[in-house]
């Protein structure tokens, strides 16, 4: 490799200091994680290329569940637990509400409805056989005594009612729950109606189920959590009570949704939650045998989920994770990190061994819009992969001017001269990966 000269040399680095100064420390290196138990591997960058050995962690067989399909999961990470044929295709009965239910939520809160709209109870809803909120034809209810006719009394009145209210018939509504299944990743679910009536092509699986249970939580906690729609455990209308089906409401502390169903042909099925220390478990039971079954079957998943596995935040949406040189832009660096929080969900003591690395993008210029992905986080247990997420540009950050742009192409012509002899090892030499 040919040396500048010392003239060169001299001119380089007294422009390069006046123009930027001297950088001081990594702009690359991982910022803190957001969890408050973090272990040292993961609070700071770990060494270069060093994986530490996962901590072996005793966890038994998942309980043996007398039904046709399940799954555990957890509701943050997505981690699946313990499952059996979680993708076989089984009639939902009316776990099939908790897509109405979804869609109401999302009305709700783009505004679209209100919860004091009243609805007119067409004939046809008010003829829907199956479990009733019994409403009375042509009459004005409430949104919101229909959405609790339909998680708490399971309503198959109620949910035609709301489906023919959201999309003007329950077939564009069916329409309309399709295409929200597809957009969730829901891939073996097909609806043909709003409530779960038996139907050749009306399907769906354990895994979809659970997806859709996570969105329901997740997307909207304003009606899960702070309202209770899924956790209340009666309900009366026109003087008669009727009471929630899921029976881990009163048995299963922290137990607070979300939906049961049952036909001749799907058997017994129970979509439940719970919240234990933080942690949120979704357990789906499909094809029990009995009522008591599938909600004795759901309390051993969730117990066997708390008891053997713990979930962590590991970082923060939004939160910068590194600060990498930007080439040709307005500003020098540009923070980058996730879109969305990390969670990471791992047996019981095995949390301390886990290993954080970043990689970016060997060249990042301008201009960058926010959440471009200009790299990935990857979170490994020994040579295995825990989570992974991109890593995006958390602002914006638009070509610099001339003056700028120049003082960069020369920034990069003085890294070249000093580079390893690599062709692009000047491109290389501000990103650096980190593992």
């Amino acid at each position: 490799m040919k040396l500048p000269t010392l003239n060169q040399f001299v001119f380089c680095l007294a422009t390069f200091t006046c123009i930027f100064g001297i950088a001081q420390g990594d702009p690359n290196a991982p910022a803190a994680p957001a969890s408050n138990n973090n272990p040292p591997s993961v609070a700071a960058a770990p060494q270069q290329g060093v994986l530490m050995p996962a901590q072996p962690a005793v966890v038994p067989p998942a309980p043996d569940i007398d039904a046709a399909s399940y799954i555990l999961i957890d509701a943050n990470s997505g981690k699946i637990l313990a499952s059996k044929d979680p993708d076989l295709r089984r009639p939902p009965a009316s776990l099939t509400k908790m897509m109405t239910l979804y869609l109401i939520e999302q009305a709700l809160a783009q505004k679209k409805i209100k919860p004091t709209d009243p609805v007119r109870v067409s004939k046809k809803a008010w003829s829907t056989g199956g479990s009733r909120m019994f409403i009375p034809v042509d009459q004005d209810i409430p949104v919101s005594q229909l959405i609790e006719g339909i998680s708490i009394a399971s309503g198959n009145d109620a949910t035609v009612a709301m489906a023919e209210y959201l999309g003007g018939s329950e077939d564009t509504f069916s329409a309309l729950m399709n295409e929200t299944a597809q957009r969730l990743g829901m891939t073996n679910t097909h609806y043909t109606d709003a409530s779960g009536l038996p139907h050749p092509e009306h399907y769906s699986s354990a895994k979809d189920l659970a997806t859709l249970a996570q969105h329901i939580i997740n997307d909207y906690p304003q009606y899960y959590e702070t309202e209770g729609w899924f956790s209340q455990k009666e309900f009366t209308f026109n003087g008669i009570k009727q009471y929630n089906r899921n029976r881990l409401l009163w048995r299963y502390p922290g137990a607070d949704g979300l939906k049961t169903g049952h036909t001749d042909d799907a058997g017994y099925c129970l979509v439940g939650s719970a919240k234990k220390d933080g942690m949120r478990l979704i357990a789906v039971i499909l094809g029990a045998p009995s009522d008591a079954a599938r909600s004795e079957d759901a309390q051993s998943l969730l117990t066997y989920g708390f008891r053997f596995y713990k979930t962590y935040k590991v970082y923060s949406a939004n939160q910068a994770i590194s600060n990498p040189r930007v080439w040709q832009g307005e500003d020098k660096t540009t923070p980058a990190g996730l879109l969305k929080d990390l969670y990471v969900t791992v047996p019981q003591g095995e949390y301390k061994s886990l290993q954080a690395s970043t990689s970016l993008n060997k060249v990042i210029e301008a201009p960058l819009k926010k959440g471009q992905p200009i790299g990935e986080l990857v979170i490994r247990s020994g040579n295995t992969i825990v989570a992974q997420q991109p890593i995006v540009a958390l602002s914006n950050n638009p070509q610099g001017n001339i003056f700028s742009r120049a003082a960069d192409a020369l920034s990069r012509s003085y890294h070249g001269w000093f580079s390893s002899g690599d062709k692009n090892s000047d491109d290389n030499s501000d990103n650096k990966e980190n593992s």
